[in-house]
């Protein structure tokens, strides 16, 4: 998410979650809005952690069990989510591959390791290799040797993220990040925040943000 020429600076703040569908759809979707806009920006992005499921155990639970006890979702209504998503994917080039064993997992290592790889410069390149992990490639984003692969593509270095995971050096700072996020009243994701100001949440049409962000090139508050 890069543009060039006169281009203004914009400090973009996602809180988010890698097992988040309506993350990666927000994604594409502000991806898409700088696309349309005439004016390009010079994107600052920054991923903060948040955990839709902070109790799930390791072992993970299924998609389908997961969804109807915490949302009472049945399972038509699940397979029409399903279908919603992967249509609206296509249409923003991201492949959502749901099936039938599909389970929501504990993501606190992920964001672990996505800390460590905002130090690196490497922060969007994990995420988007995350969501990729989970959602394209049916791969247990709670385990760490997948975790370890994942970084590999992101282009960080598998021997090292499996230290971080072993040590759990960044853990204490990113219950502090999600504390933070807490404390300012997220409590859904996304929420998306630009240039530091009032929070936009939800995963918006790309016309929404094309507002948003005209707002912001023109320093109009409204």
């Amino acid at each position: 998410m890069s543009n060039h020429g006169q281009a203004v600076p914009l400090r973009v703040d996602i809180v988010s979650d890698v097992v988040c569908p309506w993350c990666i759809i927000g994604y594409k979707q502000l991806e898409k809005a700088l696309e349309m806009l005439s004016q390009p920006f010079d994107v600052d992005l920054h991923w903060h952690p948040f955990e839709l499921n902070p109790r799930m155990p390791q072992e993970g639970q299924g998609l389908r069990e997961h969804l109807a006890q915490k949302y009472g979702t049945s399972p038509g209504q699940s397979g029409a989510a399903r279908s919603r998503l992967t249509e609206l994917g296509q249409s923003l080039g991201f492949t959502f591959d749901y099936f039938d064993g599909m389970r929501m997992v504990n993501t606190f290592r992920a964001h672990q390791l996505l800390h460590w790889a905002s130090e690196q410069g490497r922060q969007t390149a994990l995420k988007l290799a995350l969501f990729e992990a989970f959602f394209s490639r049916r791969e247990d984003v709670s385990d760490t040797k997948v975790l370890a692969t994942v970084a590999g593509r992101a282009g960080l270095p598998e021997v090292e993220a499996m230290e971080i995971l072993s040590d759990g050096r960044y853990t204490e700072v990113v219950r502090t990040e999600q504390q933070y996020w807490l404390d300012q009243e997220v409590h859904a994701v996304p929420t998306f925040m630009f240039n530091g100001g009032y929070p936009v949440p939800g995963a918006q049409e790309a016309e929404i943000f094309v507002r948003v962000l005209s707002k912001v090139h023109t320093n109009d508050p409204a």
